[in-house]
């Protein structure tokens, strides 16, 4: 069986960090038919399509995703055997997470945990919107995002919605605001709220409990960001409508305290793949 030839692995690594094969050619100062020839002796090697052209643009498939990610190890490695004379440590693989901008930390972390002290692993974690992390997911830009709101599957977005987590949702103050009621109606009526904002899964589940009671509640403010929210809650602003996952830390040296628990309201945490030739193999010991 050939080897793997590396200066072929070299000229793709440059064409996939430009994404352009006029600009490669320029930074590698050979022509671009030599370029593309170097590039389909590779292709032919591996057995797999490394680019698709879209536009002008090149753009990697999901087999030149993961030849990228070896190919920065090897040349990374390669680096540090240059400057050091001697190689240190393994080959890191790369694990790129997409995490929603207003999600628990707390979660993130407890999903993430069994790598983080991986020394072969690095994780990449990136936050964002909904619609930015799934394009990036469909682009293989991404091997995971985390979210509580699952996205819609068609046959132009296969995604693979994988539930992790459940938790309840709890009316969550300072002890001095927590001090103000006994009940969960009268907690309601006398202290301010922390709202999830209008247009969240929580805020519609929490106007089904408020439905249900004869309370007008005083509203002090609505975030969309966890972080925020667990900010404001533990300043004393408001009693907060939070997951206690959100606030494990606080509740545990009982800076925060748990009031009650809101009837019939709770969270879903999903971690949601694509469908994938060759799915990063982290993974399969992180999801269920």
């Amino acid at each position: 069986m050939a080897l793997l030839n590396f200066h072929h692995l070299r000229y793709f690594h440059v064409v996939a960090h430009e994404g352009h094969l006029t600009r490669a050619a320029e930074r590698l100062n050979v022509s671009q038919s030599t370029l593309s020839a170097q590039i389909r002796q590779l292709e032919d090697r591996l057995g797999q399509k490394l680019f698709e052209r879209r536009a002008r643009a090149l753009h990697l498939t999901e087999a030149g995703r993961i030849a990228l990610d070896h190919a920065d190890t090897i040349f990374a490695t390669g680096e540090e055997l240059v400057a050091t004379l001697q190689q240190t440590g393994q080959p890191r693989q790369a694990l790129r997470v997409g995490a929603l901008a207003t999600l628990s930390r707390n979660f993130q972390l407890a999903f993430l945990r069994p790598v983080l002290d991986r020394p072969d692993v690095e994780v990449i974690l990136r936050a964002g919107s909904a619609g930015e992390l799934f394009e990036a997911l469909l682009a293989l830009q991404l091997d995971v995002v985390l979210t509580n709101e699952p996205p819609r599957t068609d046959a132009l977005h296969p995604f693979i919605t994988h539930r992790l987590a459940e938790q309840p949702v709890s009316l969550i103050g300072t002890p001095a605001l927590v001090a103000l009621g006994d009940s969960l109606e009268k907690w309601l009526s006398a202290a301010p709220l922390l709202l999830p904002s209008r247009s969240s899964g929580l805020r519609t589940a929490f106007r089904a409990v408020l439905s249900s009671l004869d309370v007008r509640p005083r509203i002090a403010a609505e975030i969309d960001d966890m972080a925020m929210l667990r900010l404001l809650t533990r300043e004393g602003v408001g009693l907060a409508v939070i997951p206690p996952i959100v606030v494990q830390d606080e509740l545990d040296s009982g800076d925060l305290v748990e009031a009650d628990r809101l009837p019939a309201m709770s969270e879903a945490f999903y971690a949601v793949t694509s469908e994938r030739r060759f799915p990063n193999p982290l993974l399969s010991d992180m999801l269920p």
